[in-house]
């Protein structure tokens, strides 16, 4: 079987504006591109299943003149994925719009900060030695239970 040419093209075109599309800040446009982006998945399913042939579900027919029901069933499920990922994506859309009268997504400072620290790379070794523990957070509270626990031994009469 030889996929329709204007079929092929079309996926690429509706894949290459959903990825521009989605790229984007502002929450609409990702909703866009991610709906273009789904149905050009949903076509290259369609297209890369093979020939169209009879209804799978009848036994009226041979095999071999059946459509093969999985690529089917696969872009039914994409749909319905997609259906609850773009009421989603309305959700945050409808309550940025209500916090800042604006769909535009905002900069992770954070995320940035540390992108700056990376680059820069203004790590210090003690960062990657193998006495650092992955957690920074935590020690001090540890500490404190080790003496707390010290301290009631030794009022018991145990030892320490």
């Amino acid at each position: 079987m030889i996929p329709s040419l204007t079929l092929c093209l079309l996926v690429g075109v509706l894949s290459a504006c959903g990825v521009y599309l989605f790229l984007s800040r502002s929450l609409v446009r990702i909703l866009f591109g991610m709906l273009l982006m789904g149905n050009a998945i949903n076509l290259l399913f369609m297209v890369s299943s093979g020939e169209p042939g009879r209804a799978p579900i009848t036994r009226l027919y041979q095999a071999s003149e059946m459509s093969d029901p999985l690529p089917q069933a696969m872009v039914l499920t994409a749909i319905v994925i997609s259906l609850a990922m773009s009421a989603f994506v309305m959700a945050l859309a409808h309550r940025s719009w209500q916090l800042s009268h604006t769909d535009l997504v905002q900069a992770d400072t954070e995320s940035a900060r540390i992108s700056r620290r990376a680059e820069a790379n203004t790590y210090t070794d003690e960062v990657f030695s193998e006495a650092s523990t992955d957690d920074g957070e935590g020690d001090e509270d540890d500490d404190a239970e080790d003496d707390t626990r010290t301290h009631r031994d030794q009022e018991q009469g145990g030892v320490a």
